[in-house]
């Protein structure tokens, strides 16, 4: 079996691009906005979103055929909830102060739209390794976005990046201010709604062509 076979790669880059799940799909929208005033708790919600889904979709893939097709659901939110519970005390041990920031955002992973989209619409009817790489793919596209939309507004809200001065201090000295309304959740939705619409903009002209 070729592991990276073509249709294998697709299932692993289109939702990197072509099927992102927030540019396109539109979903996940609500902890994209609540987790990315920074970049650095942005790169750990995707991290922790991309881990979660991807063995969330090999274990439901694994037992998919043992599953009652009633309580699926129920069967698909026990792994997922047991998966967050494990990344939720890693972080904790490990990045304690991300853990602050993420607050009770890492337990709502278990409602994540495209997590339990991916369960239910891929790995329900799709074998490990595909699931796998489904859930790589979903969890990374997601976090692409939460990067892009943390750094903008680290950047221009409080002039840094990861937590490093970024904009020189001559910029302030001669009158430059941080920009405070980056910090509020309505600035999140504008930058991911301009990020959505260079992005139609962009690949709805080169389908034209």
């Amino acid at each position: 079996m070729n592991l990276f076979s073509k249709q294998n790669r697709e299932v692993l880059c289109n939702p990197l691009n072509l099927d992102n799940p927030i540019l396109v799909q539109v979903l996940g929208i609500c902890s994209a906005l609540a987790v990315t005033s920074q970049l650095k708790p942005a790169i750990v919600m995707g991290l922790a979103v991309t881990i979660i889904t991807a063995f969330a979709n090999v274990i439901i893939s694994i037992i998919r055929n043992t599953i009652p097709n009633r309580i699926r659901i129920i069967v698909q939110l026990v792994v997922v909830a047991a998966l967050v519970t494990i990344v939720s005390q890693v972080l904790k041990a490990v990045a304690y102060d991300v853990s602050v920031q993420l607050s009770v955002y890492v337990g709502l992973i278990i409602t994540n739209c495209i997590l339990m989209g991916r369960l239910e619409a891929f790995a329900m009817t799709n074998k490990p390794w595909p699931s796998f790489l489904d859930g790589i793919g979903n969890g990374l596209g997601y976090a692409l976005i939460l990067v892009i939309v943390g750094a903008v507004r680290e950047l221009l809200g409080r002039g840094s990046l990861l937590g490093f001065k970024i904009i020189p201090q001559s910029f302030y000295d001669a009158g430059y201010l941080d920009n405070g309304m980056m910090s509020m959740p309505a600035m999140a939705l504008i930058i991911v709604g301009c990020v959505i619409w260079v992005h139609r903009a962009y690949f709805y002209k080169e389908n034209k062509e």
